[in-house]
Formats: structure tokens, C-alpha cells, sequence
């Protein structure tokens, strides 16, 4: 397995080393077989070591690879940690990338610039690889920042196009603000416990936990002496005077607040819609494998610190209910096929978090799992469709699309089963969707958390607007009659096998992957499956409260489902006329969710025009009036004036010369006669 690992993490950036120095050497054909040859090799040995970690017996290990940083207290040491966690993020990015990888080369065909491409696709692959098997904050935090460059790389790929251009800023700067959050986090841990080694982390939490179980997180600190655990101490943190339970609240919070950054969640998700811009490849390998998943893996993986605060666990519910509601209800309006998925994206992320906030750590990790093969899969064949259509990508000018092309038509269809989560409740009969997302919002029903009725609230209700948009998008694009103008539907065309065999082989696993794996990820296998990956306190009892709740709230995902369907039908194939009428009669509403909550004009307003004006001022008013006019600028020039005028004395002139010497003797002469006198 060390081996294998190994290979697994560096074989994308030997990859992207290849097509990215060598890619005008080699060609742009040598460039893709190279690099999309060694990710199906790294999705290969992803799955072997999936089978032998997370199903074998394989116990956590880590495989070190050098020294790193030796300062002051600060021992780091880069070392790969694989434990289940780390073999499921293995099968997730590795899977979903090689595809991406193998889709590309037939829907980047035309483009001239397919080296840098490739390699800054194996290169956000090795980024996120070496997040998800940091065996320490520092590595991880160099990983996270990884993911963020290549994404800023990818978004803004056909870097001639304003919008991409602003789109890959965005993104990269809106990750800024979460970014500062994880590292103060990281600071504040090691401030905490003297290590951001995360088996030092957790066995000093693990101190905590004796006290945590008998009193509660929230009081634990002051009960802990008696335990022989952490004593009840104030702690400096940042310049406020906090105990230990409120220093690792605290810490919590932070670290949450970089995850919202990554996995775009509600305040901190403007940048994720706007990545459209770049090549729908790349939507589909940042949605669903690398980069947003990447807050759902830095939540689950520190569960020993979050385990310990439940006002942090319920500020995740809390975004995570907001969020999945928030952009299910901006996706029911949006046109462009890309921004539906995006939104839907968003949303499922919530869903992930109020997992991740409700304790049931497993059920968010099963729906990144289940999530990355449908969505991978949507994205995926909405890059079909534009390919298809002359790249088209608003579905008022789609429609009619099924006859003429049926593999695209039917593995979409697979994939909007599978995000509406069909299936029958009390059944194995289901897709992927189906069990992932019903095992999270029966676990925030079963939940004790604060919130967690209303977070299924929400997730109902979010429910009800996925299977509405999603079928929207499959009966607007693929049924009716078509709208696209006469030359665009002459051309229409099935996409080469290139591009059709990865929409195959995630279709299987959009159908498959949540009937094979339930029990493991969140079911009886629970505790072989995981190891210890995932840690919950002995009175997180959220796995055996959650086969227990009522039939109505194992109903309510299916009827929301049917409800969502049942409504899209009668909007655009039984009555296509009533979407107008509603939006003409519900005008403000409809401008609201049209214009995503007005949150970019909001920022605009309150962040972008304030910047603006203020580099502004320090331009005209600090740079100009004062620097240029009063500071070293304007000293110079007022020298070079007195200069100037000097410089007009020397003339050239013998008579000027004499004559201002006689004025001088004069004036001497005269300041001695009166000089004398006084």
C-alpha cells in the first residue's frame, strides 16, 4: 500500500510537470495520452487501496517523505496519513479527475493551448491529493492554497474573455476570506495545544473528552481537573480571554469559516456560480471531486475539535440549512444549464454540512461520495449538450434535443434520477441520491442539535426545489419542440466515445454507488468501515437514533421528490405557459431569485465600490496631491523651478556678467556704508 500511495499523490504532478514544461516539445496529443494515462493508472490504484483500506483491515499508516519546517516549537514533517477518510477522497478525486481527464480530449479537440491545459488539470489533482493526506495543518493548508491557484488557473483558462478573467478573480479572492479564517484556526491550535501534527491534536483533545461526556462541551472546562484532563485556564487567544472550551469554539468557528470559503457556502458561495466560465470540464472536476469538497473533508477530519463544541456543530447546521435552501431556490430560475447544476451544487453541499453540524459525519461523506459520480456526470453531459448545440448554453434556445442525441439524453436522465433521490423509502431500490441524501435528512431529524428541526425543515423544502429544477432542466433542454434557430439544429450531433464513455461509467455509479455502500459509510458497517477515521463523542448516538424515526420522515424525501417532478411537468410539458404567467404576476419574487438574493450587488456595493473608492482617493488625493504635490515629488519640483529660473542667469553674455557684477559690488558697498553706520 505505501507504494501505491505514493504513486497515487505524485504520478498527476509528474503529469503536469510533463505537459506543463514539456507540453510544446511533445505536442498536444503526447500531452493528453500522458497525463490523462497516468490519472486512469492513479485511479486504479486509488480503488485497490480503497478495497484494502477502507474494506480490509488495513489500519491507519503514514508513509513519510521528508523534513519540512524544524522552527521553534514548530516540528513539521511531510507525511502522507491514509486512513479511510483518505481512501475514500482517493476513489472520489482520482475517479471523477482520470474522467475529466479522458472527457477533455474530445471536448477540447479544437483549443490550442491542450498542454496547459492538462497540466493545470493534473496539477488541481496532486493539489488536492496532498490536502486530503496532510498528516498536518501546514500540509494541508499548502494543499488548500494548491487547489485555490489551480482553480484560479482553470476558471480563468481562456484568459482573453473579460468574464473569465473576473470569474477566476472572484474565485480567488473570495477564497481569500475563508483562507483567513483556516489560518488563523491553524494559529490558534497551535497556540492550544503546541502542535499542528494532527495525532498530537487529537490525543490532547482526547484529554478533554472524560469531562465533555459527564458535563457537556460547552461546561466541560470547568469540570476537568477532577479527570485528570485539561484544567479550567484562561487562555489569550487572539486578545480575547477565553477558557479552554471557548478557545476551541473558537477554533472551530475559524476553521469552519475557511471550509465555507472552499465548499461555497451561504455569505462566502458568490464565486462558485461565476466559475462556469471556464471549460465545462473543469466545472465538473471543481464541483464535484477538488476544491468544494475539500471544506466537507477539513470539517470531517478534524471531528475530534469539532466533537467538543456544540455551539460550532450548530453554526454548521445553521449555514448548511441556509445554504441548501438558498441556492435550491435561486436554481428554480436560473437559464443556463450550467449555472442549474452549479446552484444544485451549492445546495448539496449544504445538505453535506448539516450532516457534518448534526454529528452524522459518515452521511456527509457518503453523499461527497455518492455526489461526486452524479454530479461529475451532470456537468459532464451538459458539456455534451453545448457541444452539441453550437455552444449554446441558455435552454430557452435548447429543447427537442432527446431524438437527436439519445446516449447524452439518457445518462442525463440518469444523473437527474440520482440527484432527486429516486427510490422507494424502507427499500434497497434506489439510486445513489436516494440513500445519501434521505440518510441525512432523517439524521438532522433524529439530531438533538438546536437547529435540527429546522434544518430538516429546510432540506425538505430544498428537496422539493431540487427535483423541480432539476426536471425543469431535463424538460426544457431534451422535450418539446426544439428552439435552437435552423442552422444550430442541422448540426446538432452525438458527442464522440471519448466523451461518451466517462458519461457510462459515472452513470454506473450514480445508479450503484449508494446500494453498494450504505452500510459501510453510514449503516451497520459503520465502525469496521471507518476505523477511528471519523470520531464521534459515546454520546453522539446519531446513528442509532436515526433508524428509528418516523415512516411520515422516511416518506417526506420521496414526496418531495414527486412533488418537484409532478410540478415541472405541468410548468413546461403540460402547461409551458404558466412559468410566464407566474413570473409576470410575481414580478418582484421572481427578480429576487432571478438576481441570486441581489447578494453580488450587495457585496458590490458594500465591498467593491468602497475599495474602489478608496484606492481612488489614496490615487488623486494620497499619491497625487500629497506625494506628488507636497511630499518628494513635490520637493523635487519645486528645486527643479528654482533651478529653472537660476538656469536663465546664464546667458552667455559677457555684459550680463559684468552688469551683475556691478550690482553686486553696489549692493556690497552699500551694506557696508549702512552697516557701518548702524
Amino acid at each position: 500500500m505505501i507504494i501505491y500511495s505514493k504513486l497515487i499523490v505524485f504520478l498527476p504532478l509528474l503529469g503536469a510537470i510533463i505537459a506543463g514544461l514539456g507540453g510544446n516539445s511533445i505536442g498536444a496529443k503526447a500531452s493528453e495520452y500522458i497525463t490523462t494515462g497516468l490519472m486512469l493508472i492513479v485511479a486504479a490504484l486509488s480503488w485497490v487501496v480503497f478495497f484494502n483500506v477502507a474494506l480490509g483491515d488495513q489500519e491507519l499508516f503514514t508513509i513519510p517523505v521528508l523534513r519540512w519546517v524544524q522552527s521553534g516549537g514548530i516540528d513539521v514533517e511531510w507525511a502522507l496519513r491514509i486512513d479511510t477518510l483518505t481512501a475514500v477522497m482517493f476513489v472520489v478525486v482520482n475517479t471523477v479527475s482520470s474522467l475529466v481527464h479522458l472527457y477533455s480530449i474530445g471536448y477540447m479537440h479544437h483549443d490550442p493551448h491542450r498542454p496547459r491545459f492538462f497540466a493545470y488539470l493534473s496539477l488541481f489533482t496532486f493539489a488536492m491529493l496532498m490536502l486530503v493526506t496532510a498528516n498536518n495543518l501546514l500540509q494541508m493548508f499548502f494543499g488548500w492554497e494548491g487547489v485555490g491557484l489551480a482553480s484560479y488557473l482553470l476558471i480563468g483558462f481562456w484568459f482573453k474573455k473579460p468574464s473569465a478573467n473576473a470569474a477566476a478573480m472572484k474565485a480567488f479572492i473570495v477564497n481569500r476570506v475563508g483562507d483567513f479564517g483556516f489560518i488563523l484556526g491553524i494559529a490558534g491550535i497551535f497556540v492550544l495545544f503546541g502542535s499542528v501534527n494532527l495525532d498530537s491534536i487529537f490525543a490532547a483533545a482526547a484529554t478533554y473528552l472524560p469531562a465533555v461526556a459527564e458535563h457537556g462541551a460547552e461546561t466541560a472546562a470547568a469540570a476537568t481537573t477532577e479527570h485528570g484532563a485539561m484544567t479550567d485556564v484562561v487562555i489569550n487567544l487572539f486578545g480575547l480571554q477565553l477558557d479552554r472550551a471557548g478557545a476551541i469554539t473558537g477554533i472551530c468557528l475559524l476553521l469552519f469559516m475557511g471550509a465555507m470559503g472552499k465548499s461555497a457556502q451561504f455569505l462566502l458561495h458568490t464565486w462558485l456560480p461565476d466559475a462556469m466560465e471556464g471549460p465545462t470540464p473543469v466545472s465538473a472536476l471543481i464541483h464535484a471531486a477538488t476544491m468544494v469538497t475539500a471544506g466537507v473533508f477539513l470539517v470531517a477530519r478534524m471531528s475530534p475539535l469539532f466533537e467538543l463544541s456544540h455551539t460550532a456543530l450548530t453554526v454548521v447546521t445553521l449555514v448548511g440549512a441556509i445554504t441548501a435552501f438558498f441556492a435550491a431556490s435561486v436554481g428554480l430560475v436560473q437559464n443556463d444549464i450550467k449555472r442549474v447544476i452549479a446552484y444544485s451544487t451549492c445546495s448539496q453541499l449544504g445538505y453535506m454540512f448539516v450532516a457534518l453540524g448534526v454529528g452524522a459525519y459518515g452521511a456527509a461523506i457518503f453523499h461527497l461520495f455518492t455526489h461526486a459520480f452524479f454530479k461529475a456526470l451532470l456537468f459532464l453531459c451538459a458539456g455534451s449538450v453545448i457541444h452539441a448545440v453550437s455552444d449554446e448554453q441558455d435552454m430557452r434556445y435548447m429543447g427537442g434535443l432527446r431524438k437527436h442525441i439519445p446516449k447524452t439524453f439518457w445518462t442525463m436522465m440518469i444523473g437527474t434520477i440520482a440527484i432527486t433521490g429516486v427510490g422507494i423509502p424502507g427499500t434497497l431500490v434506489g439510486t445513489a441520491g436516494f440513500f445519501s441524501k434521505d440518510a441525512i435528512i432523517e439524521a438532522s431529524f433524529a439530531a438533538h442539535n438546536p437547529l435540527s428541526t429546522f434544518a430538516f425543515t429546510l432540506l425538505v423544502i430544498a428537496a422539493v426545489f431540487t427535483s423541480f429544477y432539476s426536471w425543469r432542466l431535463i424538460f426544457m433542454t431534451f422535450f418539446g419542440k426544439p428552439r435552437a434557430p435552423h442552422d444550430v439544429m442541422h448540426h446538432v450531433h452525438e458527442s464522440p466515445n471519448v466523451m461518451l464513455v466517462p458519461l457510462y461509467l459515472l452513470a454506473v455509479g450514480a445508479l450503484f454507488a449508494g446500494f453498494l455502500f450504505h452500510d459501510n459509510f453510514f449503516g451497520a458497517e459503520y465502525l469496521a468501515f471507518w476505523k477511528g477515521a471519523l470520531f464521534t463523542l459515546p454520546t453522539n448516538e446519531i446513528l442509532e437514533h436515526y433508524h428509528h424515526v418516523p415512516l411520515w420522515v422516511k416518506w417526506s424525501s420521496f414526496v418531495a421528490m414527486v412533488v418537484g417532478l409532478f410540478t415541472a411537468w405541468v410548468f413546461y410539458i403540460r402547461s409551458p405557459w404558466v412559468p410566464s404567467y407566474l413570473a409576470n404576476q410575481h414580478r418582484g419574487l421572481y427578480q429576487f431569485l432571478l438576481n441570486k438574493w441581489y447578494f453580488d450587488e450587495l457585496y458590490d456595493l458594500l465591498f467593491v465600490r468602497s475599495a474602489k473608492w478608496l484606492g481612488r482617493f489614496l490615487w488623486k488625493q494620497g499619491d497625487g496631491t500629497v506625494i506628488d504635490g507636497l511630499g518628494p515629488d513635490g520637493v523635487a519640483a519645486r528645486v527643479i523651478d528654482i533651478t529653472g529660473r537660476a538656469v536663465r542667469l546664464q546667458t552667455g553674455y559677457l555684459y550680463h556678467y559684468a552688469f551683475v557684477m556691478l550690482l553686486g559690488i553696489a549692493a556690497l558697498v552699500t551694506w557696508m556704508m549702512l552697516g557701518s553706520s548702524l
